[in-house]
């Protein structure tokens, strides 16, 4: 409990199209600010959704074809999947975690 896993391009289908729980995917970078912002938020996130969520995290810069897909054109964005497909979508860093919950309870 309490570990994001790091995506890549080659590992987003099995680790998120294919999950058999709902996918929290983070779409981040190394030199976004308001990224590093929430992600204690996502971290807490994680935790108290552990079992239920999976969350994992993909760098932009280092994956772009996974982002390119999904039409991520601004970072920090936050996807939710289930059964392979997007069910929600927020971009930005406002609303603090009851954002985040929001984002992802209609999956749950």
């Amino acid at each position: 409990m309490g570990d994001i896993i790091d995506v890549t391009d080659a590992t987003f289908e099995a680790e998120v199209l294919k999950s058999d729980r709902p996918v929290l995917v983070d779409f981040w970078a190394t030199w976004c600010a308001p990224c590093k912002a929430i992600a204690p938020l996502v971290q807490q996130l994680e935790l108290e959704k552990a079992g239920a969520l999976k969350v994992v995290k993909l760098d932009i810069q280092r994956n772009p074809g996974v982002p390119r897909k999904h039409k991520v054109t601004n970072i920090p964005t936050l996807l939710v999947f289930k059964n392979g497909e997007v069910v929600s979508r927020k971009v930005g860093a406002t609303g603090g975690i009851q954002a985040l919950r929001d984002l992802v309870a209609g999956a749950l």
